[in-house]
C-alpha cells in the first residue's frame, strides 16, 4: 500500500500504545490523522503531540464495542474530512488474566 501525503487515517486505540505509534508514524509521512479512543484525556494530549508534526488531526472518543460510536466515529470523518482511506483498528483491552 502507498501512503501520501493528504491521505485521511483513523486510527483506534490511538491514545497510547502502538495505535499511537502507528498514528504518529502515519503523521511523519504527512497523513491527516482521526484518533480515537475510549480514553478521553489521553486522547486530547496524544492529538497535541501528533499536531506538532504539523498534520491535521481529529478526535473522537470511541468505544469500539458499542456499534453505534463506531458509526457515530465513520460520520465525523465523513463530515470532516469526506473520505476514510486507511483504517487501522487497534483497540484493545489488556486484563489480568492471572487468578488470585
Amino acid at each position: 500500500m502507498e501512503l501520501h501525503a493528504g491521505q485521511v487515517a483513523v486510527v483506534t486505540g490511538a491514545a497510547s500504545g502502538i495505535g499511537f505509534g502507528i498514528a504518529e508514524a502515519l503523521g511523519r509521512r504527512g497523513l491527516t490523522i482521526v484518533l480515537a479512543d475510549i480514553e478521553a484525556g489521553a486522547l486530547g494530549d496524544a492529538e497535541l503531540r501528533i499536531q506538532r508534526l504539523g498534520v491535521a488531526t481529529s478526535t473522537m472518543v470511541t468505544d469500539v464495542a458499542e456499534r453505534a460510536q463506531v458509526q457515530a466515529l465513520r460520520d465525523h470523518v465523513e463530515a470532516r474530512f469526506g473520505r476514510v482511506d486507511i483504517v487501522c483498528n487497534n483497540a484493545g483491552v489488556v486484563t489480568d488474566s492471572k487468578s488470585t
